[in-house]
């Protein structure tokens, strides 16, 4: 089959039209009382990155509602909790400072969009400020935001994502250390995958800061 391919934004405008001018005023530059309020509801959020040469990672960062600390009216502050250090995100912004994130907060269908400039920092008064548990973050992710706007509520509507029923029993699949196995060796004897899974869950309880 050939694809048919839309290569303009000419073309683009032509299939979806314009936006509403709604939408276009709604993209401020700083934050107001109400994306304030958002981010410190929110436990979870989207960090997105690239390198110098354009390639993409999309990175789920998760804590406390409230974890991501506001600075002052235009910058952001996202601390480095404990992960599988491949550092995709870190590295990314080392090479292409440029970021955008996706604030979601659960019940709400809305989201919040960010889009900036970060960067890397281990100053101790700013980590200080992101102690949980009695755990400082090796380092913090320092965003300046340059848009920053509301998402309507269509996208999480349509995929019931916060609905009772849409919850999918995990047993549906096999635990992450089986898939992980079946992927990378799938001649692993049972008890090496369990160690392994063991290992995992270990990981999860114990070292989330």
């Amino acid at each position: 089959m050939e694809l048919e391919q839309i290569d303009s934004v000419e073309k683009l405008r032509e299939l979806y039209g314009l936006p509403m001018e709604l939408v276009i005023k709604k993209q401020k530059t700083q934050l107001d009382k109400f994306s304030q309020k958002f981010i410190e509801l929110s436990p979870f959020m989207l960090l997105a990155t690239s390198d110098n040469q354009g390639n993409m990672d999309c990175s789920p960062r998760g804590d406390h509602a409230g974890f991501i600390q506001i600075w002052d009216d235009s910058t952001i502050i996202l601390p480095d909790r404990p992960g599988n250090n491949r550092l995709d995100s870190l590295s990314n912004i080392i090479q292409n400072p440029h970021v955008g994130l996706l604030v979601l907060v659960p019940g709400f269908s809305e989201c919040l969009r960010v889009n900036g400039t970060a960067k890397i920092i281990t100053n101790a008064s700013v980590l200080e400020r992101c102690e949980y548990q009695g755990k400082l973050p090796k380092s913090a992710i320092v965003i300046s935001i340059k848009e920053i706007y509301f998402h309507c509520a269509k996208a999480i509507t349509r995929s019931k994502l916060w609905e009772p029923e849409s919850i999918v029993d995990r047993n549906i699949m096999p635990s992450l250390g089986k898939i992980l196995m079946a992927q990378i060796d799938p001649s692993k004897s049972a008890e090496e995958v369990k160690k392994v899974e063991e290992i995992i869950e270990d990981r999860v309880k114990n070292t989330l800061y």
